[in-house]
């Protein structure tokens, strides 16, 4: 009888015609979302119980964590991609994403092979590096499976400058371009004179003297303390890098000084650093992948160690299963804020390598401690806040090597598990930049979005299948 005494607080779960029944009659009611494990697919349901439950898989998802957590990358060379990234060759081109063909391409995509191609000599103008590009002599290959990661459409070419990055942990090593700035650059798709020329300023002057300042630097540079550094100041490393950048020009600065006599090419690799916020992406990115790298083929392992798309597709590989094998679905459309003068239908959809920060526990993981974000990307500080909480419920660990001020400096998200997505219905956040569709225009706006849940309902299925007891 004390319970009807006493205020009722309603809770509905499910359809919300009851809440809006109830509100009807005066009451409050608190709206709960949910829907069943699997979204009541009973085959995945099954797998989820059979894979929940084996202690080998929790043991090698421990390794694959530990070895994310404890690798150490450092920025040690600067130099072609033809002289460091194995297995390039000189008619080949690296894009983002998962593999793709050049007649399946996104417009940022084909527009920023047509200006390699332009760039590396094989072709004189937009016309003849269409022909080049469908006639079979190209051979294109995601950045992924080179050690390699590009933001947008993620070209790379054998003359173009690649970071080197090398996990003195684990030994490996990984590659990203240099960062162009913003405008009209090369991974949004435009190829105009003004792009190439930039292109080739980064191949003779800057990288060569960003080359003798970093092998100046006993060990490199270490991009691990400044990630470190940048997540308490602010940054989430994947859309902000204000702090990043910041920390890595005060280390870059007097060994450029030191080692280059000529003032006036001081000024100007000094001056094309500064006046680019987003210059470190392209070192936090293959800092992420040199991590994930490492834990990639631990047998039995569930772990995602790599998410990326194309514009097209977006893709998966899993830490237990083949190098190479990808699980893809179609990319989806990103919601968030259009620049003026834009609309969501002139955005191209999800595109490029940068979500290996995600991957790697930072970027759209790591928005609870960038609050700023949200006037890049939409929403608000509690949703950011939210969006980091979230991503404990389907990841293995916590990475205090990343921690998060405003989550009483609780270690980020890290290891996302395939059957924790399945078992829980939550995808991972990504919060990234928007391409516009076609070639060449370049960023029209910034947003979150989250891979298709088809890839995880693809991977596990093959997980299960290549792991039946």
């Amino acid at each position: 009888m004390n319970l009807f005494s006493k205020e009722l607080k309603i809770l509905n779960i499910g359809t919300s015609k009851f809440k809006n029944d109830l509100e009807l009659q005066g009451q409050k009611v608190i709206q709960l979302d949910w829907e069943p494990a699997a979204n009541g697919d009973i085959a995945l349901l099954e797998i989820v119980d059979r894979l929940s439950i084996r202690d080998d898989i929790k043991e090698a998802n421990k390794k694959a964590v530990e070895i994310m957590m404890n690798s150490h990358p450092m920025l040690v060379d600067i130099d072609k991609a033809i002289n460091v990234i194995s297995d390039m060759k000189k008619n080949m081109i690296l894009h983002a994403g998962p593999p793709i063909e050049w007649k399946r391409m996104a417009g940022p995509m084909q527009g920023a092979i047509i200006g390699a191609l332009i760039y590396e000599g094989l072709a004189n103008n937009e016309e003849e590096a269409k022909e080049i590009a469908g006639s079979g002599e190209i051979i294109f290959s995601p950045c992924n499976e080179h050690s390699t990661v590009g933001p947008m459409a993620g070209i790379v070419s054998p003359s173009m400058p690649v970071h080197v990055v090398y996990n003195k942990t684990y030994k490996n090593y990984s590659y990203c371009t240099v960062n162009e700035g913003l405008g009209k650059v090369l991974r949004y798709g435009a190829f105009n004179n003004e792009v190439i020329d930039r292109l080739k300023w980064i191949e003779k002057e800057f990288a060569p003297t960003m080359q003798k300042a970093i092998k100046s630097v006993e060990g490199g540079i270490d991009i691990k303390s400044i990630i470190s550094q940048a997540v308490h100041m602010g940054d989430e490393c994947h859309n902000r890098n204000k702090a990043s950048t910041s920390l890595f020009f005060r280390e870059i600065t007097p060994h450029i000084i030191d080692t280059e006599k000529n003032v006036d090419v001081i000024k100007r690799v000094l001056g094309f650093i500064r006046a680019n916020e987003h210059y470190f992406l392209n070192l936090s990115m293959p800092s992420c992948k040199v991590s994930t790298d490492a834990a990639h083929g631990i047998e039995n392992s569930t772990i995602v160690t790599t998410m990326a798309r194309n514009g097209v597709d977006f893709g998966i590989r899993v830490s237990g299963l083949g190098k190479n094998q990808w699980f893809t679905a179609p990319a989806n459309t990103i919601k968030g804020l259009m620049f003026p003068g834009f609309k969501e239908e002139d955005a191209n959809l999800d595109i490029g390598d940068s979500c290996i920060t995600e991957t790697m526990g930072i970027g759209g993981f790591a928005m609870g401690g960038s609050p700023a974000i949200v006037q890049f990307v939409g929403g608000s500080v509690e949703d950011a806040i939210g969006y980091s909480e979230d991503m404990f419920e389907i990841t293995t660990g916590e990475n205090t090597n990343f921690s998060i001020p405003t989550l009483d400096f609780r270690g980020s998200a890290i290891g996302i598990d395939i059957v924790k997505v399945i078992e829980k219905g939550i995808l991972p956040i990504i919060n990234t930049g928007m391409a516009h569709k076609a070639a060449g225009i370049g960023q029209v706006g910034a947003g979150l979005v989250s891979p298709p849940m088809e890839c995880f309902k693809k991977a596990i299925i093959e997980f299960d299948k290549n792991n039946q007891r």
